[in-house]
């Protein structure tokens, strides 16, 4: 009777209730860390503070932080006891470092220390680039509690190595970055990835500066890349391209329609003392260049830009899809090896994997999985969360 009594307190002295409109019990009890705002009755409370949700009987459910978007409250603990305070904070920010500890080899100072959702730190995200690292809240909810996460993040940070920290702004149409603490960047600098080195710009560079979350796919591509041609399509900072070229790769092709990514690309090349002559460059938007090419391919990597960067986008997206992945195959080498990837969350894993199967089917070409993977292990994702689970990769043969 007691523990009956106890799931039903409503909240901790002080802390203002948010009732739930909608029956999601079940799938914030397995963790899913977001409660959108028409799924709370009479949300009122300011981004920042923290409330207990509850169930339609007012029985306790979640603890989280209003935040100032369509995600109402973000949940940080479906425990009744537990408090949303800087003790909190801390244990979170301490377990995500132990366990980078554990999985970053120390031929990579490049790394994701927080990734949000997926260590229970909703909205938060930072990334480490050898001796800087880039935070980044995602809604005015996260960014509330700024200096709370600084305060033990600064030592975490000091400890790796880490003297320059970098807050990205809350709002996503501002670019703009503070110094937390250290010196701005004067510009691009190199850091490592299993021993890869990577050219960076932690000011000007999309996301935080790299994207990080490809370290397994780039690691796959290098190891089988020996002797083989390399076409890497959307190539941006051409990470994959030096890659294929550590792992000896005969020729590697980089296309991107920006030059300035580019000229970053044949720099990271040069960094890593590769031969110039087996790397080109192509400033060109991929799908008129894969329409006009007259080659093929032993390797080709394909990562587009989000093609459905909302919901309503979707079904787009998957004609997008199917479309590059037709033209890849048609420059892809027989027996040769297509990695495709997806950084579209509205794009589940299920869906993505038949465009490229749809694609092979229109071309009467049979494939065979070689594997399908996501972010690395310093992305954690949590199993109800699949917005979390947002890039999906998949390599086949044809």
């Amino acid at each position: 009777m007691a523990r009956r009594r106890e799931h039903r307190k409503r909240a901790l002295p002080g802390e203002r209730e948010v009732r739930l409109s909608r029956k999601l019990e079940r799938v914030l009890l397995q963790g899913h860390p977001w409660v959108w705002r028409d799924a709370v009755a009479g949300l009122d409370a300011p981004a920042g503070e923290v409330v207990a949700v509850t169930d339609a009987k007012g029985g306790f459910v979640a603890r989280g932080i209003v935040d100032d978007g369509p995600i109402g409250v973000r949940v940080f603990t479906i425990s009744p006891r537990e408090r949303v305070d800087a003790a909190l904070f801390s244990r979170r920010i301490e377990a995500a470092a132990a366990l980078r500890d554990t999985i970053i080899d120390d031929q990579t100072d490049a790394y994701r220390l927080l990734h949000g959702e997926g260590d229970r730190l909703p909205g938060i995200v930072c990334d480490v680039y050898g001796t800087s690292a880039v935070l980044r809240f995602d809604g005015g909810g996260a960014a509330a509690w700024q200096t709370v996460v600084l305060e033990t993040l600064e030592p975490v940070l000091r400890e790796r190595g880490v003297d320059t920290l970098l807050v990205r702004s809350a709002r996503r149409q501002e670019r703009s970055l503070e110094v937390a603490f250290g010196a701005l960047p004067g510009g691009r600098y190199v850091v490592s990835e299993h021993g890869m080195k990577m050219l960076v710009d932690p000011v000007h560079g999309q996301k935080t500066g790299l994207f990080l979350d490809h370290r397994p796919s780039r690691r796959k591509i290098r190891d089988l890349s020996r002797g083989r041609s390399v076409l890497n399509l959307y190539g941006y900072t051409g990470a994959f391209s030096t890659a294929a070229g550590l792992g000896g790769a005969s020729r590697v092709v980089t296309v991107d329609i920006a030059r300035p990514a580019l000229d970053l690309a044949e720099a990271s090349w040069a960094e890593n003392d590769l031969p110039p002559e087996r790397h080109e460059t192509h400033a060109a938007d991929v799908p008129k260049l894969l329409a006009e090419l007259d080659e093929t391919f032993d390797i080709i990597v394909s990562d587009p830009p989000s093609f459905a960067p909302r919901e309503s986008a979707l079904e787009g997206a998957i004609t997008a899809y199917e479309k590059l992945h037709i033209a890849c195959l048609d420059r892809l080498r027989p027996g040769g090896l297509y990695l495709a990837a997806s950084c579209s969350s509205h794009v589940r894993r299920g869906a993505f994997d038949a465009t490229v199967y749809e694609a092979s089917r229109r071309r009467r070409r049979p494939l065979q999985l070689l594997g399908r993977w996501g972010a690395g292990e310093d992305h954690p994702r949590i199993p109800i969360f699949v917005e979390g689970d947002y890039l999906k990769a998949i390599l086949v043969r044809g």
